[in-house]
């Protein structure tokens, strides 16, 4: 998010600020060190892990992820890869993905209504780890209307860049994705809360863009006089 889709960032902060939450992001490097956990390098991820729970430092509000692979990575490996470790436990206990954090700490908030087809990919991530119980929800509020694709996209981090990863890449990808980028509607929002996701949709969806449900959400925010809205108060 900080360097290569800054743009979910600034959609994510803009969203929960007009939720009538005050967002701060930690200083320092901040890496879930899913890419080692996946690769088998566990004492690389330990480390990186560590110096996560320095940047944050004492966890006292909720932790909005907006990665699916990284929430998992911080709610699942974090707690299992350093055991007995307190700051551990409770980042991994704090972490929300960014549908959970609305739903939890705006409950009468409604978002702004996109009233357009959504389809796209609900991350891999939700499927076997986090669920999607809470961006269902929020899809539906806001008028995005219409389920989004199962399966895998594909690209699964390094995985389809890997030589001899290709095929098996496209053939994922065409199980359920591909198709219903083809069969969308005229006007419908493309979604794809993952990274890989937005990824392998721009080089294999015949020219569909890809947008976290932050973005579609901040897109649709009428524009905000400061003395104006929610009184805000901490995420």
């Amino acid at each position: 998010t900080e360097y290569l889709a800054p743009q979910a960032g600034r959609a994510a902060v803009a969203v929960l600020e007009a939720a009538g939450l005050r967002v701060g992001v930690p200083r320092g490097r901040v890496c879930c060190g899913l890419t080692y956990v996946s690769t088998g390098r566990l004492d690389r991820a330990r480390a990186v892990l560590r110096r996560t729970l320095d940047a944050v430092g004492p966890v006292r509000r909720p932790v909005v992820v907006l990665e699916p692979s990284c929430a998992a990575a911080l709610r699942a490996d974090l707690p299992a890869l350093l055991p007995g470790d307190p700051r551990a436990e409770r980042l991994a206990a704090a972490v929300r993905t960014f549908a959970e954090a609305l739903q939890e700490y705006a409950p009468d908030w409604r978002p702004p209504r996109v009233d357009r087809p959504a389809v796209g990919q609900t991350h891999c991530h939700q499927h076997a780890v986090l669920g999607d119980a809470a961006d269902r929800r929020l899809r539906a509020l806001a008028g995005l209307e219409g389920g989004l694709s199962g399966g895998c996209c594909g690209l699964a981090g390094n995985f389809g860049f890997e030589r001899g990863h290709l095929e098996v890449s496209r053939a994922c990808a065409e199980e359920q994705l591909l198709p219903s980028l083809r069969a969308a509607p005229p006007g419908a929002v493309v979604l794809a809360d993952g990274f890989s996701c937005r990824t392998q949709i721009a080089e294999l969806g015949g020219g569909a863009r890809a947008v976290h449900l932050a973005e579609a959400l901040a897109g649709a925010l009428p524009e905000r006089n400061p003395q104006q809205g929610q009184p805000e108060r901490p995420l």
